[in-house]
């Protein structure tokens, strides 16, 4: 899968290395997200489905940097669900970006996952005023070790053209050109 404009991107801070592998969690079930721009994400345990059992290529990268692989499902990149999440085990490239990658998950340096996403299902409630998009069934295209897991270069352009359209009522289009603009500006 080629890097899209679409594709939308989440982090979750819970990364080790286990001897010369790293793993992780790239995914959080029924866990809210941060504000993403006046709504938060909870992704639910179906909604990750397709990422398993390889029928999906997931590419492994640093920084969601697609110059820096570090590895591929199925043979050196596993995902597996379990009560938490998605989690993952990788085998880092012999390469500097996987030397490096592993050396900083290693030290510390380098602590979270996060994973790139194209929505196929979502739903919009309310809840004590707080606006929450349920992740129902989406198509993972990569996950990405990186030392920023709090959100800050989300794009949350796709997530707010769902919201304009469920959620009609709620934002008006100013209020929408103003949550894009602030999710660029983070």
């Amino acid at each position: 899968m080629s890097p899209d404009l679409d594709l939308e991107r989440r982090s979750v801070l819970e990364l080790r290395a286990a001897g010369p592998k790293i793993v992780g969690h790239c995914v959080l079930f029924e866990t809210r997200s941060r504000d993403l721009g006046g709504f938060v994400e909870v992704v639910k345990p179906q909604a990750v489905d397709r990422a398993l059992g390889g029928a999906v290529d997931v590419v492994a990268l640093y920084n969601h940097n697609v110059g820096a692989v570090l590895g591929r499902t199925p043979k050196t990149l596993t995902l597996t669900k379990d009560t938490r999440g998605l989690a993952f085990e990788l085998d880092p490239a012999p390469t500097e970006a996987g030397r490096d990658a592993l050396a900083l998950v290693t030290r510390g340096d380098v602590r979270g996952a996060s994973f790139g996403f194209r929505t196929l299902k979502d739903s919009w409630r309310q809840d004590a005023g707080v606006t929450i998009r349920e992740l129902l069934d989406i198509e993972i295209a990569e996950i990405s070790l990186t030392a920023f897991p709090a959100y800050q270069e989300t794009d949350v352009s796709v997530a707010q053209r769902s919201l304009r359209k469920n959620t009609p009522h709620l934002y008006s289009t100013q209020r929408i050109d103003w949550l894009r603009l602030q999710g660029r500006l983070r």
